[in-house]
C-alpha cells in the first residue's frame, strides 16, 4: 500500500481524535533524556507533539516529523512561541534534515509498509558524536491499541539493536529493557502495558 494509503489513515486517526488541549509526553521519553542537556532533537512521528513540545520547553531546539498533515498542522498552532519545526514526511521517502543530538522514535509502529530498520539507521547516522538514539516500541497490544491482531509479534529491544547493524565501535547499546507500567487510553482506559526501550548512543 502506498504513501496516500497511509496519510489518509493517519489524517483519519487523528480527525477522529478530539483534539489535545495539551497533548502528554511518553513516560520512556521523560526518564530516559530527562536529565540530558538540551541540543537539537528529531521527533519520529510526533503525532500531535507531546513529546515535542515536553522537549522545547526543555530547550531543545525540534524537529517534529509525522506522515499525518493533521497531526502536523496541529502542533504547529500548538507550538507558536518554541523551538519546535513541524513537518510532514512519509520516512519511507524523506527524513529531515540536520544533525542532531537526541532523535526519538516513541511508537513508531503503522499497519502500512515501513523498512523500520532503514529509517532508524537513518536516525542513528544523522546523531552527532555523543548524540542519543531512542526507540520506543509497543512490548504489548492495549486494549485501546489500533492494532489487535492476536498474532502480532513484539521484537524485544536487543533485536531492534542487531536488526540495525550499527557498529560497535561508533555505537553503543546504552539500554534495551522491556519495562511495565500502568497506562491510560485516550479514553481514559486503564491497563498495565509493557515497553520495549532501546538507547544507542553514537561514540565517534
Amino acid at each position: 500500500m502506498g504513501t496516500t494509503d497511509a496519510v489518509r489513515f493517519w489524517d483519519g486517526v487523528y480527525a477522529d481524535r478530539p483534539a489535545a488541549t495539551d497533548p502528554r509526553p511518553n513516560v520512556r521519553l521523560v526518564e530516559a533524556v530527562g536529565d540530558l542537556p538540551p541540543g537539537d532533537a528529531a521527533d519520529l512521528g510526533c503525532g500531535e507533539g507531546g513529546d515535542a513540545l515536553w522537549l522545547a520547553r526543555k530547550g531543545w531546539r525540534v524537529t517534529a516529523a509525522d506522515i499525518s498533515a493533521v497531526a502536523v498542522e496541529r502542533l504547529a498552532a500548538r507550538s507558536l512561541g518554541l523551538p519546535v519545526t513541524a513537518e510532514r514526511h512519509d520516512l519511507r521517502e524523506s527524513f529531515p534534515d540536520g544533525r542532531f543530538d537526541l532523535v526519538s522514535a516513541c511508537y513508531l509502529h503503522t499497519p502500512y509498509d515501513l523498512d523500520r530498520a532503514a529509517v532508524l539507521r537513518a536516525a542513528a547516522h544523522a546523531l552527532r558524536p555523543g548524540g542519543r538514539l531512542l526507540v520506543v516500541d509497543h512490548g504489548s497490544t492495549a486494549p485501546w491499541s489500533w492494532n489487535q491482531d492476536p498474532d502480532v509479534r513484539h521484537p524485544a529491544p536487543h533485536e531492534v539493536a542487531a536488526d540495525l547493524a550499527l557498529d560497535p565501535a561508533t555505537w553503543t547499546v546504552e539500554r534495551a529493557e522491556s519495562p511495565r507500567r500502568t497506562a491510560t487510553g485516550p479514553g481514559g482506559q486503564r491497563a498495565e502495558v509493557t515497553d520495549h526501550v532501546l538507547l544507542i548512543r553514537r561514540t565517534a
